[in-house]
């Protein structure tokens, strides 16, 4: 990408979407193009068409979706399929009809079979049923794939997708419902450490697997792969590395220090058991994560306890 390039970066203001910015900036990019929700509901088709053919920009990196964790996938599946669906569908098509270079679609793990063979290769996708408990969700993320790759073969363009393992840092949504395990986690262990409550009692058993990655990571590993990486086939961005959940809460507790008890509700559902991303294929290429889980979460409570929340 050239440093002057118009570069269209949707969902700046989410967790990822922040990182790319950051990421950007750092790296001299000086052309940025970014619009709020309020400006730009990318969900109308009218308003993304109207947005690209003023813009036109150069390069798009498609980071805006709609994300949560079990709970919120489980009360709004149908607000998380049809947002999910309009969003990367107005974006892709008008990235398309604009002639935009090269458009990053970020998709997720979840969108692999729930048991899928550990680590999860790229060639898995679409190889068994899905998690019930993001099933729209992941559906929704599998057609941008798909839409990418049909533009691509029908079209000509160069969309690629990629498919981020478990994130987390800067920027995160902490709310104690609508969260991803890691930021609801921080916030729990914060507000009984605060509350100086004696006990923690987490979802599910405790014993599934997961593996994360720092999103200032992720956002490198972006522009990377728009340097370096121009196949239509999807390709995993992760650390390959995993722990239990029951591990990660007690790093967790250790860093915000907390020093209660933590007991788990196996009432609650657990979700997919294990999701480890293979990533031998982006380590091929060049790339490798850089910042380590603990050093990861000491950052990202570091920001959470900056905005004191009440």
């Amino acid at each position: 990408m050239e440093k002057d390039a118009k570069i269209y970066v949707a969902g700046h203001r989410g967790l990822v979407g922040s990182a790319l910015v950051r990421a950007l900036s750092a790296a001299g990019y000086t052309n940025l193009v970014t619009r709020p929700h309020q400006e730009l509901d990318l969900t109308q088709q009218a308003a993304v068409a109207a947005f690209f053919q003023q813009e036109r920009p150069h390069y798009v990196f498609l980071a805006a979706a709609r994300v949560g964790g079990i709970w919120a996938n489980q009360t709004y599946p149908a607000e998380f399929i049809y947002q999910n669906l309009m969003i990367q569908t107005n974006v892709i098509h008008q990235a398309y009809v604009s002639g935009v270079k090269k458009l990053l679609f970020l998709g997720s793990s979840c969108i692999y079979p729930k048991h899928c063979p550990q680590p999860m290769k790229e060639e898995y996708l679409l190889d068994g049923k899905l998690e019930p408990t993001n099933e729209p969700y992941a559906v929704a993320k599998i057609a941008g794939i798909k839409m990418c790759q049909a533009y691509n073969r029908q079209y000509g363009t160069c969309f690629i997708a990629a498919m981020p393992t478990n994130l987390y840092g800067l920027g995160d949504n902490f709310d104690p419902l609508q969260s991803h395990v890691i930021p609801a986690l921080i916030r729990k262990f914060h507000e009984a450490k605060v509350n100086a409550a004696p006990e923690v009692t987490l979802w599910g058993t405790g014993t599934p697997r997961r593996e994360f990655l720092y999103v200032d990571d992720l956002a490198d590993a972006c522009l990377f792969l728009m340097e370096h990486y121009h196949d239509g086939e999807i390709i995993n961005i992760g650390t390959g590395q995993d722990l239990t959940i029951r591990e990660l809460a007690e790093l967790i507790a250790g860093v915000v220090d907390y020093q209660g008890r933590i007991t788990f509700d196996p009432s609650y559902p657990d979700g997919t058991p294990q999701k480890l991303l293979d990533v031998a294929k982006l380590h091929g290429l060049g790339w490798q994560a850089r910042t380590t889980l603990e050093d990861g979460l000491i950052s990202t409570i570091r920001w959470f306890n900056a905005l004191k929340p009440q």
